[in-house]
């Protein structure tokens, strides 16, 4: 019979968690009390990606089973998990939230974790994924992270992603004396960070992505594609810039992933990427590493960088190539500027 409940120091608070031997994780006999001892194990480093930022739950309270369900926007029946965006009721009072604007109007007050306590409290509810804005909770219009998010599409792989990450990336990064943060995303793709001083809005964020991703296309046009609909990306790896829009959010380092082997998103250094596997990465082997290595984006807060040359090279693809912009994701109101937002094989002819 499972455990009621256990309390678990967390610096100076105790935190209960309920049910603690409850499978979450059953193919790997993983129970809650394991996510959140691993949690607590990488706590600096979940912490420092987390830290002031409203941050969107992704919650599987009956953990991952077969079958198990993720509700959508369009389709949250019969869901077993979901993403909590609005601060739950009955939250602890050391539980800070961060009043954020949705693309709608609308707002909502996040969680936004400022103690490992809330990381602990959060997992407990059965939080698996941590979902940060790129953010502070002081001024939430203005990002201080420039994500890239290369994203494999069907017939291309993890080694796909982490050669453009090694190649074009990494060139183009150091063209403009930005310095990125590279992760695994815990599945199949390639992270890059890089901190930006807050100056800038979501729109122009946007902006500078999706010129960074058009130019690693002409780079490496048989590889990379920044198409927005599926149907043109063929086996590319596509760059997402609309992870830079608005209410949009990318795994934490260290978040754990909904999958039956409990992959985490792993920091690695650049020299040790096209070594390295996602399966190499799970709450079972991320804690002797951390302890071993510590947090490898330790660093990230410690020089924050300007968009200037990306959005140059934005006016420079409208100027010489005649390149506009790009669709949002279909939740958003029409965007000025914004092309026709309709799938290619659906638009009208003639």
């Amino acid at each position: 019979m499972a455990s009621p409940f256990i309390e678990i120091p967390v610096g100076d608070r105790l935190v209960k968690v309920t049910n603690p031997d409850k499978p979450y994780f059953p193919e790997r006999g993983y129970t809650k009390r394991m996510l959140v001892e691993y949690y607590l194990a990488v706590g600096e480093g979940v912490l420092r990606a987390t830290r002031d930022r409203p941050t969107t739950l992704e919650r599987w309270p009956s953990g991952v089973f077969e079958g198990a369900k993720l509700a959508t926007r369009a389709d949250g029946r019969g869901a077993d998990a979901f993403y909590q965006k609005r601060a739950p009721k009955g939250a602890p009072d050391y539980v800070r939230t961060a009043r954020i604007a949705f693309p709608s109007g609308r707002s909502a007050d996040e969680v936004m974790p400022t103690e490992l306590a809330v990381i602990a409290w959060a997992a407990n509810l059965g939080t698996l994924t941590f979902h940060p804005w790129p953010v502070r909770g002081g001024d939430v219009d203005h990002p201080d992270e420039l994500r890239i998010d290369l994203d494999p599409q069907p017939g291309t792989t993890f080694a796909d992603a982490v050669a453009v990450a090694l190649g074009p990336v990494r060139e183009l990064l150091a063209e403009h004396g930005l310095t990125g943060f590279v992760k695994t995303s815990g599945k199949h793709g390639v992270h890059v960070y890089v901190r930006l001083e807050p100056r800038w809005t979501f729109t122009e964020v946007r902006r500078a992505a999706l010129a960074f991703g058009r130019e690693l296309e002409r780079r490496d046009p048989s590889r990379v594609t920044t198409a927005w609909w599926k149907e043109e990306r063929g086996e590319q790896i596509f760059v997402d810039y609309n992870q830079n829009a608005r209410d949009r959010t990318i795994a934490s380092a260290y978040s754990v992933r909904p999958v039956p082997d409990a992959t985490v998103s792993a920091p690695v250094t650049w020299d040790e990427l096209p070594d390295v596997a996602t399966e190499d990465f799970t709450i079972a082997t991320m804690p002797e590493r951390f302890a071993r290595l510590g947090d490898l984006h330790a660093a990230i807060d410690d020089r924050a960088f300007g968009l200037e040359g990306l959005l140059e090279l934005a006016d420079r693809d409208e100027k010489d190539h005649g390149l506009g912009d790009a669709p949002y994701p279909p939740n958003y109101p029409k965007m000025a500027g914004e092309p026709k937002r309709v799938q290619p094989s659906k638009a009208r002819t003639g």
